[in-house]
């Protein structure tokens, strides 16, 4: 357990209130997570990925002014490959750093048995650049020394700048493909009315909109991971997804002829 709530800290930095700081590292214990959020981010990149490489495939087709039908099967093609493309990415990705990390770790493990001195005196050295006295970075070292796995722990951190994360790689790459396939199927969502309902609508202008606010909302929820304001992200996903849905229409149009 920890001392603070860490949705109510974060709330209260936002606001920089300071009160509101004290209150949720007084607020009561909750269980330590790590990882999950990783897990949420693989679901927002996802979801943006998915929902602007759609998105820009319905504005070259709709440049080369090509059917409705045109637009619902290269749309789902590009759906599943690149959602499966995308999936296998996030995992393989996940399980090499995860790999690499446990490599690292091991090497450490073995040094700090092998010749825990040096790791030492390495580990003081580090502490004084970042202005302790040696002193007092021996004093550190000699308290983190009496419990290998922290020491260990503190090695990876501050020597190679790696912060473990225990998340599954099988579990991000299922949720980035989940995510593409759901946000990614935003923009074909009024063509495929208009195609069973027989609906005659604007298809472009509807996909426009729906595909702009998603794109705003997974910016906001973006936000979440960065220190910028929700507004701010909301609005640079909005631009991205636009430029690129702008740059795939003058696309289809030039090549238009040859369809």
């Amino acid at each position: 357990m920890i001392s603070r709530n860490l949705e109510k800290a974060r709330s209260a930095y936002e606001g920089r209130n300071t009160e509101a700081s004290r209150k949720a590292h007084d607020s009561g214990g909750e269980p330590h997570r790590a990882g999950g959020g990783q897990y949420i981010k693989s679901f927002v990149y996802g979801g943006l990925d998915g929902t602007i490489t759609t998105f820009a495939v319905v504005a070259g087709v709709a440049g080369a002014s090509l059917s409705s039908n045109v637009i619902l099967i290269l749309g789902f093609a590009n759906l599943i490959a690149d959602g499966i493309a995308m999936a296998f990415g996030d995992f393989l990705s996940t399980r090499a750093e995860q790999q690499y990390h446990a490599s690292e770790r091991r090497r450490e493990e073995w040094e700090l048995e092998h010749y825990p001195e040096g790791e030492k005196k390495e580990l003081i050295e580090i502490y004084e650049e970042k202005g302790l006295s040696e002193e007092d970075a021996s004093t550190l070292v000699g308290i983190l020394e009496k419990h290998p796995e922290v020491m260990v722990d503190t090695m990876m951190v501050v020597e190679l700048g790696i912060l473990e994360e225990h998340e599954s790689p099988l579990k991000n790459g299922m949720v980035t493909f989940a995510a593409f396939v759901l946000f990614g199927f935003i923009p074909l969502l009024v063509f495929v009315l208009m195609h069973f309902t027989g609906w005659q609508l604007n298809g472009m202008v509807w996909a426009c909109v729906l595909t702009g606010a998603t794109l705003f909302g997974l910016g906001v929820a973006k936000s979440r991971f960065s220190a910028g304001a929700w507004w701010r992200a909301g609005a640079e996903m909005l631009l991205l997804g636009g430029l690129a849905a702008v740059a795939a229409f003058f696309v289809g149009k030039a090549l238009e002829s040859l369809a």
